[in-house]
């Protein structure tokens, strides 16, 4: 944690002294919008007073938005909501919160309900690329010879181009054969099944009404 806010301090300095710098262009510009925003990291584990002190001080050096890190990484689940909650409490409501490494679709959608306003996670990438895909009706595990002669679209519910065009015994086909073709094509559809998690999880924010949050399917393969 100590050593977190040392940098946060120094990376701050120099962020405010090079921010307006565009490596990409000839000359500096001095546009209030040519630059990225600096969030600062709240650390301190498990421990809910180090996570509030970590909070306080990262605070005190100023951030445009503030990152809860140091989770996902082995924890039990319960335990990452019950630290995520108790650092939500010291982090002003009216600036970014972000949780880093999470997760999950439901994950996302219990999160934003806490207040949490940005995400990231290399789950649906990295599950595309092991044949596991993401779908209204739960998780399917496209390599599964059950598949092979399966001619109904991935997804049902879904309009991503990949349900729209390619068939589960298609998709599986590809996989078994190692085709790249089959990781990007999974990729394609577990990225647009979280963006309509999010679209969802906006349109129920938008309408002020947190219980209408979408309730995400999220159970095992089937055998």
């Amino acid at each position: 944690m100590e050593l977190t806010l040392r940098w946060a301090e120094r990376s701050k300095k120099h962020f405010e002294e090079h921010k307006h710098e565009v490596p990409w262009a000839t000359e500096v510009t001095t546009q209030p919008d040519a630059t990225q925003a600096l969030f600062g990291i709240v650390q301190g584990g498990m421990d809910h007073t180090l996570r509030k002190e970590s909070a306080e001080r990262t605070i005190k050096i100023g951030f445009p938005g503030y990152a809860i890190g140091g989770l996902s990484v082995g924890e039990p689940r319960a335990l990452t909501r019950e630290v995520v909650e108790s650092t939500l409490e010291h982090l002003p409501a009216d600036q970014p919160r972000y949780l880093m490494g999470v997760g999950t679709p439901e994950e996302i959608v219990e999160y934003a309900g806490l207040g949490v306003d940005m995400m990231d996670c290399v789950l649906p990438t990295r599950a595309a690329r092991h044949g596991l895909l993401f779908t209204s009706e739960g998780k399917i595990s496209i390599k599964q010879a059950r598949y092979a002669g399966d001619s109904g679209p991935l997804d049902p519910n879904c309009g991503c181009r990949v349900c729209q065009r390619y068939s589960r015994a298609y998709l599986r086909h590809l996989y078994a054969s190692n085709e790249v073709l089959a990781q990007i094509l999974n990729t394609v559809h577990n990225l647009s099944f979280y963006l309509d998690t999010m679209r969802a999880v906006r349109h129920s924010i938008k309408l002020g009404e947190a219980a209408r949050f979408p309730s995400v399917v999220w159970s095992q393969p089937k055998p």
